[in-house]
């Protein structure tokens, strides 16, 4: 079943695509960039994400072969608009609390690697929200099919993405400290959107 567009979001991207023109953007990059940008009403991501078309359609394939999903935080999970996909988020159950201060590390990371364990390589991961979650993923043999990195925060959010970038992973990211769990489920929701219109 095809979702159902609401008048006010046709509004929101006529406006959005009056404001700036993406069209030079290979298809699945301009799609999550209009929605990043759709979802957080800031333009300036339209120079501050970066986007792999290559990742991109493997992330896609992913989803659509059905692989889990990892969110980093319930905020992010909450936010992918898509019934019937595997959601793993650790990060509120005590084991991963206990984990943390068993390994000196914090909730985030330690959800990490309880949601490995569960998921195995080839899951798609959305961070959003911690940049430890980021940091530890990329100290971790995940084989992800997609890495969502869009982290907020002033400390380590940038360096994280920047290390996600830097890891060679199929990834989307930005350059600065801002990001969250609006914008990281957003950027996969643009993803589920096409699957839903092939």
């Amino acid at each position: 079943m095809s979702r159902l567009v609401h008048p006010i979001e046709v509004e929101s991207y006529r406006i959005l695509r009056e404001r700036v023109d993406l069209s030079h953007l290979p298809p699945l990059s301009r799609t999550v960039t209009e929605r990043v940008v759709h979802a957080s009403a800031d333009l300036a991501y339209v120079d501050d994400l970066v986007c792999d078309e290559a990742a991109l359609e493997s992330g896609l394939a992913a989803l659509r072969a059905g692989v889990p999903v990892v969110t980093d935080v319930a905020m992010v999970a909450a936010g992918i608009t898509r019934s019937g996909l595997e959601l793993v988020c650790p990060v509120a159950e005590p084991a991963a609390a206990e984990l943390g201060r068993s390994a000196g590390i914090t909730r985030s990371a330690a959800a990490v690697r309880i949601a490995l364990d569960r998921v195995g390589p080839g899951a798609v991961w959305v961070v959003g929200c911690a940049p430890t979650a980021l940091v530890e993923l990329l100290t971790l043999d995940a084989a992800p099919a997609l890495v969502v990195g869009l982290p907020v925060g002033f400390v380590g959010a940038a360096e994280s993405k920047a290390a996600l970038r830097a890891s060679g992973l199929p990834a989307v990211s930005n350059v600065g400290e801002k990001g969250g769990s609006a914008v990281a489920a957003a950027a996969l929701n643009a993803l589920l959107y096409v699957e839903e219109k092939s």
